[in-house]
């Protein structure tokens, strides 16, 4: 199967916007609008709500994330977001004094600010692993892993500029000091392939709204097999055992569902978000992130090799992602270009000092033409 040819109509993107901004926020596919539509008229019609659509549309949205990670369907938990959690796995894991928790420098808030509670807490060392000036994320974490670690917590990639971080060394070097891996895959799964039997991460967490092309308020977690006993940041009686045969009960139970099911949010049957959810990981895993993936290469390889020409700088091409982009220039970027961009037509997201550039197969090559026609003609010096 080829990429489809028509799907910036579909995304409903307007011909004279070129919106390289997915890392930011994704536009709907026609049939996640579409789902969307339904799951409102269903809510609004609730004596038609039969009991086990409290359950099957669950199972179906968490069967589909599990394929697109190559996970098994156990694994899975639908959560509200990435901070819900880092937030989760950190009460989970083992951490305390002469540990250490090791982050990336610049990483988002919703990653870090968790494991900066869990270091006060529980007296272990919060250690940030500082940009690398070669821009090898890897070996900078690398270095870092050692007998007193205790978490890793780490992107795919920065989701300021792209740089990459080869995950599968980090798991490797996190298992023989028995160190826990968490990882955020909000800036990646999706766009590109994702394997948790190759990376092995204790805890996968990915907001959908991004690159899974879903409604916000939508995160879903992996939990390694060994990670699927522990206590969940809510009791409700949704992820219990047996539930789906006790509507009205009220005597409680408290053995859980199996697997990660007992990390499941509150209220997590969500009868408009979860078929737009469904509709967007079809598509995706019809499409493939591999061919996504190498779509999206071609377009931020040409940014890149024009932004170098232009005298801006870029991650190296062995040390980024294939799908999002931080250009630098001589000054940092800030929210006054991106506005600047936007108001010619063309958005992308100032972040960390690099105007981010993350392109969807919504676009064209006409879309990177505005982009770099913008940088030729900037609104102000970039002295």
């Amino acid at each position: 199967m080829t990429l489809p040819a028509d799907l910036r109509a579909r995304f409903g993107v307007p011909a004279d916007l070129a919106y390289l901004d997915c890392a930011y926020l994704s536009p709907l596919l026609d049939t996640v609008r579409a789902a969307g539509h339904r799951g409102l008229d269903r809510k609004a019609a609730p004596w038609a709500i039969r009991r086990e659509r409290f359950f099957d549309e669950v199972e179906a949205v968490r069967g589909r994330f599990a394929a697109l990670v190559g996970g098994d369907v156990d694994g899975v938990a639908i959560l509200p977001s990435t901070s819900y959690g880092t937030a989760l796995a950190a009460a989970n894991l083992e951490a305390g004094p002469g540990r250490t928790i090791l982050v990336l420098e610049d990483e988002h808030a919703s990653s870090h600010l968790g494991w900066h509670r869990k270091a006060r807490e529980s007296g272990a060392a919060l250690v940030t692993v500082p940009r690398p000036a070669d821009g090898d994320w890897t070996a900078a974490i690398l270095a870092r892993i050692g007998p007193a670690t205790g978490v890793v917590a780490s992107p795919a990639c920065h989701w300021t500029d792209g740089s990459a971080v080869d995950l599968e060394a980090v798991g490797a070097a996190c298992r023989a000091v028995g160190a826990a891996l968490v990882v955020d895959g909000t800036q990646s799964v999706g766009a590109v392939p994702f394997d948790v039997a190759r990376v092995q991460p204790d805890f996968l967490i990915v907001s959908a709204y991004k690159w899974l092309l879903c409604p916000y308020t939508l995160a879903f977690l992996w939990a390694a097999p060994a990670r699927r006993e522990g206590r969940p940041l809510e009791e409700h009686g949704f992820c219990r055992a047996g539930v789906e045969g006790r509507e009205g009960a009220t005597a409680y139970t408290f053995a859980f569902a199996p697997g990660a099911r007992r990390y499941d949010m509150g209220e997590r049957s969500n009868w408009v978000s979860l078929p737009m959810a469904i509709a967007a990981l079809d598509a995706l895993l019809a499409w493939r992130p591999a061919r996504i993936a190498a779509t999206l290469a071609g377009w931020t390889g040409r940014i890149a090799q024009a932004a170098r020409e232009r005298g801006l700088t870029v991650p190296p091409d062995r040390h980024r992602a294939p799908h999002l982009l931080g250009v630098r220039g001589a000054r940092p970027f800030g929210p006054e270009d991106a506005r600047a961009l936007a108001e010619r037509g063309v958005r992308v997201s100032a972040r960390g000092g690099a105007l981010r550039v993350s392109p969807h197969l919504w676009c064209t090559d006409a879309d990177i033409d505005r982009f770099l026609d913008a940088l030729d003609h900037p609104t102000r010096s970039r002295s």
